[in-house]
């Protein structure tokens, strides 16, 4: 099945509906001439013909056959028309019939005065990147007032109502870069609520999403040095169990994607949150624990050092300062001695 766009439906709409208005005009303006041509007042009358007096109505017709005639094709016209655009605005509304798997699923979130995005895969960008010719489908709401979402040239709108959700869709044939606005009065900075959309080529879209799923952890020691001692790295998605995918990976310092403490993680196509665990072998090197939330290009820094050196070094200096005072009061002994 061709999918055809919003921005398709409604051009054809529109030159149907400006073909037809155009033609039923010039026919009507042309049969009216005509009349009028034909019928018009002259000299020339046979003899006896009777000629209807103002206020007469007028008789013939040779028994409605143009009448019927008329209104027979215009009501033809008009329910094809009508059934026509019905069915064209009924695809607008349901979308194209297609397997799920060939679109992308969006939610949108309005709030004063910006756009939130959610994609299905996890990413949270900052604004809304789509391929050419891939059905999008929006799920529209609001966390605080009314809202309206629209892309006006993508011909897309869907009012952003706080508890409800409401759905659209659209699809972009070219590459481009659109706005999208609020069409409903929100507030002093409803003006400015506008938030950017990119539709990308399909290789470019791809390249975009290898980016945004990159996570970039670094490793460095108390000195703020690559550290590329022994350790094992450990991470997964919370919520691992849920997918189908396993989303969950170990690597060690002897691991090919390590480069000097550096490690790029680009086989995880889910975001969300992950955990991390980095466990030295150096067993006076504390373990480190955390949560990232990956839902765009991350980059995460962690340090690996002994708790107990703060300690030591403190321990020394405090000795250092006790010296140091026994010392000055050695000093001080001697000066009054010396008096």
């Amino acid at each position: 099945m061709e999918v055809r766009t919003r921005v398709d439906v409604f051009e054809d709409i529109f030159l149907v509906f400006l073909a037809l208005g155009a033609l039923v005009g010039i026919v009507v303006v042309a049969y009216t001439l005509y009349n009028a041509y034909k019928y018009r007042d002259t000299d020339d009358r046979a003899a006896g013909e009777n000629l209807p007096t103002v206020g007469e109505l007028p008789t013939g017709g040779k028994g409605g056959k143009k009448l019927f005639l008329s209104f027979g094709l215009s009501a033809i016209i008009v329910i094809s028309l009508v059934v026509w655009t019905y069915g064209m605005l009924l695809y607008v509304e349901d979308g194209p019939d297609i397997d799920p798997d060939d679109a992308i699923e969006i939610d949108v979130e309005g709030q004063a005065f910006t756009w939130n995005y959610e994609y299905e895969n996890g990413l949270e960008p900052n604004h809304l990147v789509v391929p050419t010719d891939t059905p999008i489908w929006l799920e529209v709401t609001s966390v605080d007032v009314w809202h309206t979402y629209g892309i006006t040239e993508l011909r897309v709108k869907a009012d952003s109502i706080p508890g409800e959700y409401d759905e659209t869709w659209f699809m972009a044939e070219e590459p481009g870069e659109y706005v999208a606005e609020c069409f409903e009065l929100c507030g002093s900075g409803h003006s400015g609520m506008d938030g950017d959309v990119e539709v990308l080529a399909e290789d470019d879209y791809e390249d975009w999403l290898d980016e945004q799923f990159t996570l970039t952890i670094n490793l460095e020691d108390a000195e703020e040095e690559p550290f590329t001692d022994g350790f094992d790295l450990e991470i997964a998605h919370t919520d691992d169990d849920e997918f189908e995918d396993d989303l969950s990976a170990t690597y060690s310092e002897e691991s090919d994607e390590f480069e000097n403490g550096t490690l790029e993680i680009t086989e995880f196509r889910q975001g969300g949150d992950y955990d991390v665990v980095i466990t030295p072998e150096d067993d006076d090197l504390e373990a480190v624990e955390d949560t990232i939330g990956f839902t765009s290009a991350t980059d995460e820094t962690y340090t690996l050092e002994d708790p107990d050196a703060d300690e030591e070094e403190a321990d020394d200096d405090e000795e250092n300062d006790e010296d140091d005072e026994e010392t000055d009061e050695e000093s001080d002994t001697e000066e009054g001695d010396d008096e």
